[in-house]
């Protein structure tokens, strides 16, 4: 998730996502450059961002928190101050007690840089650079190149028998959804509104239907990339994206059992739930998008129970 006051939109008024600038990879392998090591590597995050929270559920789902760390930033964006995403007493970076902003963290890289700055940024101690900053990549590294550090080394998320089906399926998920929720919200044309309003929800109806028959989006028995990817989203979806974007037709907890389930079971697993806080979520949203919700007054509600048994048990 980027920091720039102003959503980038085409003549259409349509929103278009910005691309990430920071594209190394981790190998396990002899040669690599960034290698697979104990304590090398920081993963900045802000609770907030679906992109990084992505990232944070597959460190708890590999068991890799004791060997990568990681920090949050401040949720809140001041854009009048031009300050972007901000460290502070709150939000310290634990590797750099003078760094302000995390665009200190990508000055490292280029000291003139003038680019985007986003969440989540996989950083080497050791290099003092950033290796990535495009969650989707990250989260594949997590998942295959850290096995023999993991405590769950067996759990694959990105299987070779099921890449074509996670693929296919994360293609559709990203414009409509991921994204979709974000086209409208940032929409500048009624007609934009529109076409993403349709999007999310003929997208939500779909998962809806795969979800009535099965346990999880791609493989009934196992939990996988596109599971993760959807569900960051759907999370935010009630407490946010109804109001705060205007995808206003349905909501999760109130009109898609299927989902509502999905979304509580994942939220059960366990180490999730701490990587979950809607109190900053909404206050990242509501109080930063002051283009959108002008008073920067934060809703207290809904009143949503991902505590409740998900009833998922019985599809397996």
């Amino acid at each position: 998730m980027a920091d720039t006051k102003n959503p980038i939109t085409n003549v259409k008024g349509e929103f278009i996502r910005g691309v990430t600038a920071f594209r190394n990879w981790i190998k396990d392998e002899p040669s690599a450059e960034y290698q697979p090591e104990a304590n090398r590597y920081h993963l900045y995050v802000a609770l907030a961002c679906p992109w990084a929270h992505r990232t944070l559920v597959l460190l708890k789902l590999k068991g890799l928190d004791h060997v990568i760390s990681y920090s949050t930033v401040d949720t809140l964006l001041e854009f009048e101050k031009g300050c972007g995403w901000a460290f502070g007493e709150k939000y310290p970076d634990p590797h750099h007690p003078t760094f302000t902003h995390l665009k200190d963290v990508y000055k490292l890289n280029e000291p003139d840089y003038s680019g985007r700055v986003t969440v989540p940024v996989l950083f080497d101690l050791k290099t003092q650079k950033i290796v990535n900053n495009e969650s989707s990549e990250i989260i594949r590294m997590l998942n295959s190149e850290f096995n023999k550090l993991a405590r769950h080394p067996d759990l694959d998320l990105y299987p070779e028998s099921l890449r074509s089906r996670i693929d296919e399926l994360n293609e559709q998920v990203y414009p409509k959804l991921n994204n979709g929720v974000y086209r409208a919200g940032f929409a500048k044309s009624q007609e934009a509104y529109n076409n993403a309003y349709e999007d999310v929800f003929s997208m939500l109806d779909i998962l809806e239907n795969i979800l009535s028959k099965q346990r999880y989006l791609i493989d009934n028995k196992q939990i996988t990339e596109a599971d993760v990817r959807a569900w960051t989203t759907l999370l935010r979806f009630d407490p946010v994206y109804v109001t705060h974007f205007k995808c206003n037709k349905k909501m999760i907890s109130k009109d898609y059992p299927n989902l509502y389930g999905f979304v509580r079971e994942i939220y059960q697993i366990d180490g999730i739930k701490e990587t979950v806080n809607l109190d900053e979520i909404k206050k990242h949203y509501f109080a930063s998008h002051l283009m959108i919700n002008p008073t920067g007054i934060i809703p207290r509600g809904p009143e949503i129970n991902y505590d409740l048994p998900h009833g998922r048990d019985h599809l397996q």
